[in-house]
């Protein structure tokens, strides 16, 4: 069974790093939220995972060499000392619940850092800030 990924970030459909580039060919499952801050990297956003707030994300299907590839884009170190850490945290989509990778960005990066209120870093990237229609659980 091929790994599960949520993406909050530039790899979500219209961003910079659209997790299309990459083959095999994620499999899209669905949009779903994570309780957590999303922080305003310039570029690029950063997840904390946690909290009451939530961050907008799409869920992927991917192969083990699409996770190697993200894994270097994210700069995960095996001792978690990089940019991203990988996490594995449980995410509903549609329903039902799917156990998902997730790059949270290392605390020492968010330092100084303004916060994506709306929780969705396409709109925030494009200029709007309007928070997106989610149920909290």
């Amino acid at each position: 069974m091929m790994p599960h990924v949520l993406v909050y970030g530039t790899l979500r459909r219209g961003g910079h790093n659209d997790i299309a580039r990459y083959k095999p060919l994620p499999v899209w499952i669905g949009e779903a939220s994570i309780a957590g801050t999303l922080y305003d990297l310039g570029a690029y956003p950063g997840l904390v995972l946690g909290g009451t707030t939530r961050v907008k994300g799409e869920v992927y299907a991917i192969e083990p060499s699409v996770e190697a590839a993200l894994d270097v884009l994210e700069e995960v170190a095996d001792d978690d000392s990089g940019e991203y850490i990988k996490r594995r945290v449980q995410v509903e989509v549609g329903g039902q619940l799917l156990d998902c990778l997730v790059y949270e960005i290392h605390s020492s990066r968010i330092v100084g850092r303004s916060t994506v209120d709306s929780g969705d870093w396409i709109a925030h990237a494009a200029g709007g800030g309007a928070a997106f229609s989610q149920p909290k659980d």
